[in-house]
């Protein structure tokens, strides 16, 4: 058996894969990343609990005190996304910088260990041919978080495992209990970290954006009213726009010079493609030509139909492409992640291999009656 630094944020998720790590005879060491002050499974609280469990266990814990990365990568990307007209992805992004690539380097330099594990649901398999690691869905299709870990590179996938991405969340419910885990029963979070802390992303928003009033336009330039700041609002978003209209408006895009939110009829809310920026391949090398693929454009939306368009990389994005939907989509958003799988159906447990991600770029506003389509990429 082999030495595993587990990476424990105080929930069930992370308990069971420690415990059951250590049930099969590894030498477990927990580890806990300090992002933040306050309440949160992932801060006090959450650190209170992992220490109870590494206690139980008998395994030594480590703390590490993570604010300063936290802030850089999450926070000051967070507050200069929103201050820009995009809607950041914070998951993907904490998952790359603050959360594997770091607990793999403590791992190697303080603890001596090449192997790290967490209690995210996703598989991890090695292609026999070409060596390569690919990261996969998990089976639970609920409970599901391939999505969120599209920026993780070959090295950190060679050294990680995910003791849970063959099991159901009833499962894992299940095992904690047999096992009488203290956090068996604990809730599960049901937002992000930051939006538990602060109560909301708005007052998270507020402490760092001041209030910049302006007007809510239609696509013509009409006004409709007025907000109190774009950075309170993301394309698709129907509440709250304080509105009266004969038929639902969703915002579909910002005019940053003019500070404007612009807003729309939800049949103009559709587009048919969108460009992604800061690409990362995960289970296959870049291609060279179109492919077709199964895309996620949001985390709890279904994955559609695309076709993948290879574009030059450009200086600060990196590599891009660009994916033409087989149907025109709803809310295409700039600053949230693409994800591209080569599977069919969602729940299929033996494909769904995560091709490759990256971020949304901002686009033009959608076009009614654009036509580009997937057939006329493929050349058909």
């Amino acid at each position: 058996m082999e030495k595993i630094v587990v990476g424990l944020s105080g929930g069930v998720d992370s308990s069971v894969a420690a415990a059951t790590l250590h049930q099969q005879g590894h030498d477990v060491v927990g580890l806990t990343l300090w992002l933040m002050k306050g309440k949160g499974q992932c801060c006090s609280e959450g650190m209170v609990d992992a220490a109870k469990l590494c206690e139980d266990l008998g395994v030594p814990h480590h703390i590490v005190d993570s604010r300063e990365v936290f802030q850089r990568e999450i926070v000051d990307y967070l507050v200069a996304g929103y201050g820009s007209g995009i809607t950041p992805l914070p998951c993907s992004q904490c998952n790359r910088a603050v959360k594997f690539g770091p607990m793999l380097q403590y791992a190697r330099e303080e603890l001596g260990c090449d192997r790290i594990a967490t209690g995210h649901y996703a598989r991890i398999t090695q292609n026999a041919d070409t060596g390569r690691y690919e990261l996969r869905r998990a089976v639970d299709p609920a409970k599901d978080q391939a999505y969120f870990l599209y920026d993780l590179t070959q090295d950190v996938l060679a050294t990680c495992h995910f003791p849970l991405g063959h099991q159901t969340k009833t499962e894992t419910r299940r095992i904690a209990a047999e096992m009488g885990l203290h956090t068996a029963a604990k809730p599960d979070s049901q937002d992000l970290c930051l939006v538990e802390h602060h109560g909301s992303m708005q007052t998270f928003l507020d402490q760092y954006l001041a209030p910049k009033p302006g007007d809510i336009v239609d696509t013509e330039g009409r006004i409709l009213g007025q907000h109190n700041g774009t950075h309170h609002y993301t394309i698709g978003q129907r509440k709250g726009l304080g509105i009266a209209a004969p038929n639902p408006l969703y915002v579909v895009g910002f005019d940053m010079a003019r500070n404007q939110v612009i807003v729309a009829d939800r049949s103009e809310a559709h587009w048919p493609d969108c460009t992604v920026q800061r690409v990362n391949w995960v289970s296959i090398a870049a291609p060279q030509e179109p492919m077709s693929v199964s895309v996620q454009i949001r985390y709890r939306s279904q994955a559609v139909g695309a076709t993948l368009v290879p574009l030059a990389a450009e200086t600060g994005k990196g590599d891009r492409v660009t994916l033409v939907f087989d149907e025109p989509q709803f809310g295409v958003t700039p600053g949230q992640a693409a994800v591209w799988y080569d599977g069919d159906s969602q729940s299929d447990p033996n494909g769904n291999r995560v091709l490759g991600g990256g971020l949304i770029e901002a686009a033009a506003l959608p076009e009614a009656t654009a036509t580009t389509s997937a057939a006329s990429v493929l050349g058909h």
